[in-house]
């Protein structure tokens, strides 16, 4: 059985290792990201106040040999819970995560291949015709937003 793991690749434990993209880490603070620019507050799922930011740096330019045309992340309280990375379209791609993170999963329904650890998540997807789009989720932060929303209704309910 090792020797399976190991011929196929890594397992999602190196995703629960890694918690995201590069240096870019996911639950970790926007202050801790190299190149970070604010774009706008956004409402996640209508309901969450959150920001959306843009990276631009030197040493998130390329994957390997394969250009990375944007990164995008979002945050709820600071904290990172979401890491968007468009890259051009390339098989190395899709080879480099299943050669670090293990065979992945296809979904029928989405169209789309995933990685699901602990409390993290990736998705490979199509981004339009010429390129790839990597979505890092962080399952932790989402329940910090969840946790707050049942706050603030039970800050309602009292209120009566």
């Amino acid at each position: 059985m090792l020797i399976t793991t190991l011929a196929c690749g890594q397992s999602v434990e190196e995703l629960n290792k890694r918690r995201g993209f590069k240096n870019i880490r996911l639950d970790f603070t926007t202050d801790s990201i190299k190149g970070l620019i604010f774009e706008k507050e956004i409402q996640e799922r209508n309901e969450f106040s959150a920001k959306l930011y843009r990276v631009e740096h030197p040493d998130y330019e390329s994957i390997g040999g394969v250009k990375v045309k944007e990164i995008k992340l979002k945050s709820f309280q600071d904290q990172v819970y979401q890491i968007q990375v468009i890259t051009a379209k390339d098989p190395r791609i899709m080879q480099g995560l299943e050669k670090a993170y293990g065979r992945s999963t296809y979904s029928i329904r989405s169209e789309t291949y995933y990685w699901k650890g602990d409390s993290i998540s990736l998705v490979y997807k199509a981004h339009g015709k010429n390129a790839i789009s990597l979505i890092y989720s962080s399952s932790r932060v989402h329940r910090l937003m969840m946790k707050d929303k049942t706050k603030k209704i039970e800050e309602v309910a009292e209120d009566f």
